[in-house]
C-alpha cells in the first residue's frame, strides 16, 4: 500500500518554487535585459520618489542587483551592479553625465564598498541558489529512489511484506496477497503465525529468534501458507532482519516465492519415477551409464538392484566376466566397434549369475565429443530370460508339431487313398448285381410282351432305376478316378482344348445356335487328361444351361484377381440362386429339378476335385436369369492331398 500526502499551502509552494528557479534554463541576453531592466526602473524610482541628493542612492540599486541576481545568477547581478554604480555616479544627480561627487576619495571609498557588498550579496544569492539546485536534485532522487522502492514492492512478481518483531503483518504488497487469497487491509489485521501451517510455525520463529539474537542477519525455508479458501500454499520464504541506526532491531523484510507449481511438479515426477521403476522392474528392465575413461558401468535406478547383479556399479571389464564364454567374444568384438561409431550397440547375450542363465538384450547409444570419440555410453539392459524360455518351448513344440503334421498328414493320405480305392471297388462291384437286375427285367420284357399295364409299369421303374444306379456308379467311379494318382505337370494349351470341346459340342447338337469365343493365349502349367476333363464338365455345364435362351453366348477369357491370374468360361444361361451356392460343388447336390435340366450332380464336384489337386481354387458368380461365370486357378505348385475334399 502506498502512503498519501496532504496538498501543500499556497505560500509554501510559492516558496519552494523561488528556491527551486533555475537562471541556466534562461537565455544570457534574458537575463542581461532583465538585470538592466530592473537597475534603469530602480533608478527612476529612486529618482521620482526623492532627490537622489537625499542619500542612499546605492541602497536602491542594491535591492535591483538582488533581484537580478535571483532572476538571472551571478553574471546578472554583477551586469545591475557596474550599471548602478554607472548611474549612481554620473546619472542620479545633476548635471547628469557629470560626477556626482566633489571628493573623489570619497567617490572611491564608496563606489569599492558598494562594489565589494554587492559582491558578496549576489555571490551569496549565487551560492544559495547552487545549494538549492543541490538539495533539489538530492531531493528528487530521494523521491525517486522512494517511488522505485514503492513501485518495486508493489509490483513485484513476488510476495513482500514488513513484519513486525511480533509477527504482526505491517505492509504488504499485491503479490503477497494474490498468493494467499487475503486483501491487504485483511492481513494488517493478522500475524504471519496465523496463516501458517502448524507445522511450519516453530521452525519460522525459531529463525526470528536467532536474527533477533544476532545468531543470523537472514534466513530461508520452505513453509506452507493456509489460503482464505482453506488449501495450503507451498512458498520459499527468505526473511531479513531491519535495523535502526542504534543497531536494534526494527523490523522484517519478507520475501515470499509461491512454490505450488513446483510442488505440483515435483510430486508428478515422484510419481512417473515410482511408476517408471515400477514399470522397469515389472519389465525386468534395467537403464545404465558407462564412463568410457573410467571404464565404469553404473545402473541409474539407483534405489534398486541392477537386475540379478550383485552390485550397482561395475568396471567394464568385471562385467565381462559375468557374460556367458561362448556369448563373450561377440561382445568383445561388437562393443569396441560401437565406441568407434563403426556400428549400432544392440546384442543378445547369455549371462551367469548365482549359478544360474540369465538372457539379457542391451542396447546402448553414445554421447560423443566435437572430434567424434565417445565420452559416455548410456543403455538399456532388458532381462529376456522368461522370452528365450518360451521360444524355446515354441520352438520344441514347432518341432514336435511339425513331426505330428507329418504323421498326421500321411495318415490322412493313407486314409484318404483306402477310402478312394474303396469307393472304388464298391461301384466297380455294384455293376454285376446291377447289370443281373436289368438283365432279368429285359428278359421278363422279351418274355412276357404281353403284360398288364400296372405290371409293365413296375417294370419299366425296375429298368430305369437300374439305369440310374448305373450312372451314379459312373460317376463315382469318375471323381474317384479324378482324385487318384499323381498330378504330371506339362504346358497346357487351354485356348485349343477349349475350342476343340465347343467345336464338339456344336458337331453333337446342330440345330442350336450358340455364340461361343475363346482368348487366344490362354497357357498353363498343368496335367492335359485333368484339364481336359475340367473344361469338358465346365464347357457341357455351360452348353447345357444356356439350352432355353435364344441367343446362348458362352466366352473363355482369362482374368487377375488379387494379383493372380484365373481362367473364367462365362455363359448367359438360367444362372441359380447364390444363397445356395454352398451346395454347387458338393457330390450329387444339383440346383434345380430333374425336369428341367438332366444330370447327376457330379460335373462340378469333379471340375473343383481337379483345381484342388492342382493346388487352385475354383469359385461362382451367378444371378437367377443373369447367367453363370465359373473361375479357377492353376497354380505351379501342387496341393497337399489333404486338402482335396
Amino acid at each position: 500500500m502506498t502512503p498519501s500526502h496532504p496538498p501543500s499551502p499556497v505560500w509554501l509552494q510559492l516558496w519552494q518554487g523561488l528556491l527551486a528557479w533555475e537562471p541556466r534554463h534562461l537565455h544570457a541576453w534574458q537575463r542581461v535585459g532583465v538585470a538592466i531592466a530592473l537597475t534603469l526602473l530602480a533608478a527612476w524610482l529612486r529618482v521620482a520618489l526623492a532627490p537622489a541628493e537625499s542619500g542612499g542612492r546605492f541602497i536602491t540599486l542594491s535591492l535591483a542587483a538582488a533581484l537580478s541576481a535571483l532572476y538571472g545568477g551571478f553574471m546578472a547581478g554583477m551586469v545591475s551592479t557596474v550599471l548602478g554604480m554607472v548611474l549612481v555616479n554620473f546619472f542620479m544627480v545633476r548635471p547628469y553625465g557629470a560626477l556626482a561627487f566633489d571628493n573623489l576619495g570619497e567617490a572611491f571609498w564608496l563606489n569599492l564598498w558598494h562594489a565589494l557588498t554587492q559582491l558578496v550579496v549576489v555571490g551569496a544569492i549565487a551560492q544559495m541558489q547552487q545549494r538549492n539546485r543541490r538539495l533539489q536534485a538530492a531531493t528528487e532522487q530521494a523521491q525517486l529512489s522512494q517511488q522505485r522502492f514503492v513501485e518495486t514492492f508493489e509490483h513485484a512478481a513476488s510476495g513482500f511484506s514488513h513484519v513486525a518483531l511480533d509477527g504482526q503483518l505491517l505492509r504488504v504488497n499485491q503479490s503477497f496477497c494474490d498468493i494467499v487469497g487475503y486483501s491487504a487491509d485483511e492481513l494488517q489485521h493478522l500475524r504471519f503465525q496465523d496463516i501458517t501451517h502448524p507445522d511450519d510455525i516453530g521452525p519460522d520463529v525459531a529463525y526470528l529468534q536467532q536474527a533477533l539474537s544476532g545468531g543470523r542477519d537472514h534466513y530461508t525455508l520452505e513453509k506452507r501458507y493456509r489460503h482464505k479458501q482453506g488449501h495450503w500454499v507451498w512458498v520459499q520464504l527468505t526473511v531479513a532482519l531491519v535495523r535502526k541506526a542504534d543497531g536494534s532491531p526494527s523490523y522484517f523484510i519478507s520475501v515470499v516465492q509461491d512454490l505450488s507449481a513446483i510442488k505440483a511438479t515435483e510430486t508428478a515426477l515422484r510419481t512417473m519415477q515410482n511408476l517408471l521403476d515400477q514399470a522397469q522392474a515389472l519389465a525386468r528392465m534395467a537403464v545404465w551409464q558407462a564412463d568410457l575413461g573410467t571404464g565404469h558401468i553404473t545402473s541409474l535406478s539407483l534405489d534398486r538392484p541392477f537386475l540379478d547383479f550383485p552390485q550397482n556399479d561395475y568396471a567394464i571389464a568385471d562385467l565381462m566376466q559375468h557374460i556367458h564364454p561362448d556369448d563373450r567374444p561377440r561382445v568383445q568384438t561388437l562393443w569396441p566397434k560401437a565406441v568407434k561409431g563403426q556400428t549400432a550397440y544392440e546384442i543378445e547375450y547369455r549371462v551367469l549369475l548365482g549359478g544360474r542363465e540369465h538372457w539379457h538384450a542391451v542396447k546402448a547409444e553414445f554421447e560423443r565429443d566435437d572430434k567424434g570419440r565417445a565420452r559416455r555410453a548410456l543403455g538399456v539392459t532388458l532381462d529376456i530370460t522368461e522370452r528365450k524360455r518360451i521360444e524355446l518351448e515354441i520352438q520344441q513344440l514347432n518341432a514336435s508339431l511339425e513331426q505330428r503334421i507329418q504323421e498326421r498328414t500321411l495318415e490322412l493320405k493313407a486314409a484318404y487313398d483306402e477310402l478312394e480305392s474303396y469307393s472304388y471297388a464298391v461301384a466297380h462291384d455294384l455293376r454285376s448285381p446291377l447289370r443281373i437286375i436289368n438283365g432279368f427285367a429285359q428278359a421278363l420284357q422279351d418274355d412276357h410282351p404281353v403284360l398288364g399295364e400296372a405290371s409293365a409299369l413296375h417294370l419299366r421303374r425296375i429298368m430305369g432305376a437300374s439305369a440310374k444306379m448305373g450312372q451314379l456308379i459312373d460317376g463315382l467311379l469318375q471323381l474317384s478316378q479324378y482324385g487318384r494318382g499323381e498330378v504330371q505337370r506339362h504346358p497346357v494349351d487351354i485356348s485349343a482344348i477349349a475350342t476343340r470341346l465347343l467345336e464338339e459340342l456344336a458337331a453333337d447338337d446342330p440345330q442350336r445356335e450358340v455364340q461361343w469365343s475363346v482368348d487366344a493365349g490362354l497357357l498353363a502349367m498343368a496335367d492335359p487328361p485333368l484339364i481336359e476333363a475340367l473344361l469338358q464338365n465346365l464347357l457341357h455345364n455351360a452348353w447345357k444351361y444356356t439350352a432355353k435362351v435364344p441367343a446362348a453366348r458362352i466366352h473363355v477369357f482369362a482374368a487377375t484377381r488379387g494379383g493372380q491370374r484365373c481362367f473364367c468360361i462365362r455363359d448367359n444361361g438360367v444362372g441359380f440362386d447364390m444363397a445356395h451356392a454352398d451346395k454347387l460343388f458338393q457330390p450329387f447336390q444339383r440346383l434345380h429339378l430333374p425336369h428341367e435340366f438332366s444330370g447327376l450332380g457330379i460335373g462340378l464336384a469333379t471340375a473343383r476335385r481337379i483345381v484342388l489337386r492342382h493346388g487352385g481354387v475354383m469359385d461362382a458368380q451367378s444371378a437367377p436369369g443373369q447367367g453363370a461365370t465359373f473361375c479357377f486357378t492353376l497354380p505351379d505348385e501342387a496341393p497337399n492331398p489333404t486338402d482335396l475334399n
